[in-house]
């Protein structure tokens, strides 16, 4: 933990003699009163929020007056600020050594005044920091689409007026057992990190049961100190090794088959410094969905491939998923929304962009081609292909829309989960099964396919059914495109995270497979995060 025993003691001293020296620690005198009211006034008027709330408060201090409330809340701000890296946070983003210079330089009531807004400054920028996010998401990468919760900054101000600071300032952070687990994870790699990491990288090969030689010595070693295996000096390839392989693949999204192979020893060779990044970029996305997730939620993490319904904070339902190929505008994007309905037997309406650019090309040169895909004109009549000219038709001027109508074959499959949203994203059952067996999952348009869609709307209908199962089965066999509507709309939470814990808080990785975590470290950089030193 940082040393802040001279931020406690300073702005008592410092503060306190200052006071004194301006014989404001008694009755003041008008002449002082006023100084500083236009002194906060002036300093105020550089940021509206501040001089919004010090106009409704008549100028009143919230840090510089005298007796222990005002005490408790400088001491609290210097504290919190010393303690930014703790959180990922840059501290010299803050100054707290500036603040506190600036507080032992008060020698009139206009140099109180100056303080007395500096503290509020620094106290906005922090306090929105810590709960939000440093950083604008979309900013960093235009997938990242999420809105983050902004708070009022006028409200931090009158929530610390009303509140027992350091009360106040514990529940800044998120409060989820997610960031908890986070921060815990981060010290421990920092001191991992101070102390050498996990020795030397593993040399490049493929290993497998029965095996030896230095590579599998290295291997063995290199599984030892990141905690997968009690250290042993079998120099072989054993049952023991084989189980440390497959314990290490399956907390970073590998099959466990027991064999170290290429894509197995990329991940183990992954530096320490580099998983303390990814989890310093967890903790910032964290603060980016500082919010109420619902009691029942459903999150998708697009870097581990899954869908999970969320119940009390337990998971009850997990099926594997499709995301978007990574490749031009197919990324799946990252937002929050609410679930209101399924469509079973869904028609596949196809989208402009897919129309123009996929299947446009092929009609031009084959108007038979796309055959399973109707073509309907501006009134949904259905366009004969033989009178049709398509060779006329530029992107911009094709006129005509397209609908795949509902089947088994239908590109969604036989059950599409609705969230309306801008993006026209959603989550849909698919026929190409054969994808869910692959290790990394980025095939799509953009849209989240699901391995077990059935299992997923057994689940979703569960809390408004005794017999989830039978009322979509007797939807689905009907064969007619039916909305069945969710009497209570779930949020949905589409996240993308490459560090992550497990139920029993162990940490567990993933790749980075759109590269955004690696955007948003250098993002961090660029703003002082650092990984910096270990303090005791």
């Amino acid at each position: 933990m940082p040393d802040v025993s001279k931020a406690r003691i300073a702005p008592m001293l410092w503060l306190g003699l200052a006071l004194l020296v301006l014989g404001l620690a008694g009755a003041p005198a008008q002449a002082q009163v006023t100084a500083f009211k236009q002194a906060v006034a002036e300093a105020a008027s550089r940021d509206a929020d501040i001089a919004a709330y010090y106009r409704e408060s008549g100028y009143e201090p919230l840090w510089t007056g005298e007796g222990e409330v005002y005490l408790a809340r400088r001491i609290a701000l210097i504290e919190a600020l010393s303690e930014a890296r703790l959180h990922g946070l840059p501290e010299g983003r803050y100054r707290p050594e500036a603040l506190i210079a600036q507080m032992g330089a008060v020698r009139s009531a206009r140099d109180l005044g100056m303080v007395e807004v500096a503290l509020s400054e620094a106290f906005l920028r922090y306090a929105r920091d810590i709960q939000t996010g440093i950083l604008v998401p979309a900013r960093v990468d235009g997938g990242i689409v999420r809105e983050v919760p902004y708070r009022p900054r006028g409200s931090y101000l009158s929530g610390l007026a009303d509140s027992p600071p350091h009360a106040y300032f514990r529940a800044l952070p998120p409060a989820t057992g997610e960031y908890r687990a986070l921060m815990k994870h981060k010290f421990r790699l920092e001191r991992l990190v101070a102390s050498g990491g996990w020795g030397p990288q593993v040399p490049s090969g493929s290993f497998k049961p029965g095996q030896g030689g230095a590579g599998v010595v290295a291997l063995r070693n290199r599984l030892i100190a990141m905690g997968y295996l009690e250290p042993t000096a079998a120099p072989g390839y054993d049952a023991g090794l084989q189980q440390a392989v497959q314990a290490f693949q399956a907390a970073h999204g590998l099959t466990p088959d027991g064999i170290a192979g290429e894509g197995t020893l990329a991940e183990i060779n992954v530096p320490a410094e580099q998983r303390l990044q990814s989890v310093i970029v967890a903790m910032e996305r964290e603060r980016w969905l500082n919010r109420e997730r619902g009691t029942r939620h459903v999150l998708v993490n697009q870097t581990d491939f899954s869908a999970r319904i969320i119940d009390h904070g337990k998971v009850t339902f997990e099926t594997r998923a499709v995301i978007g190929k990574n490749t031009g505008d197919r990324r799946s994007p990252e937002f929050s929304d609410e679930m209101e309905f399924m469509v079973v037997n869904p028609s596949w309406y196809v989208p402009r962009s897919i129309v123009t650019k996929e299947y446009l090309p092929k009609l031009r040169a084959n108007p038979n081609a796309v055959g399973h895909i109707e073509i309907t004109d501006s009134r949904g009549r259905r366009v004969n292909r033989a009178n049709a000219n398509f060779a006329q038709y530029s992107a911009r001027s094709f006129p005509y829309a397209m609908r795949q109508p509902p089947s088994k074959s239908n590109a969604l499959g036989l059950v599409k989960f609705m969230f309306p949203n801008k993006y026209n994203i959603y989550l849909h059952d698919t026929p190409q099964k054969d994808l869910f067996d692959r290790e990394v999952r980025a095939f799509s348009h953009g849209c989240i396919r699901l391995a077990d869609p059935f299992g997923f709307a057994y689940a979703l209908l569960a809390p408004q059914t005794d017999d989830p199962e039978g009322t979509f089965k007797r939807v689905l066999n009907t064969g007619n495109e039916t909305r069945l509507t969710l009497d209570q709309p779930i949020p949905i939470h589409i996240i993308y995270r490459t560090a992550f814990t497990d139920p029993k808080g162990r940490l567990e990785f993933r790749r980075d497979v759109y590269g955004r975590d690696a955007r948003i470290w250098e993002a961090l950089s660029e703003a002082g995060v650092a990984l910096g030193d270990v303090r005791s």
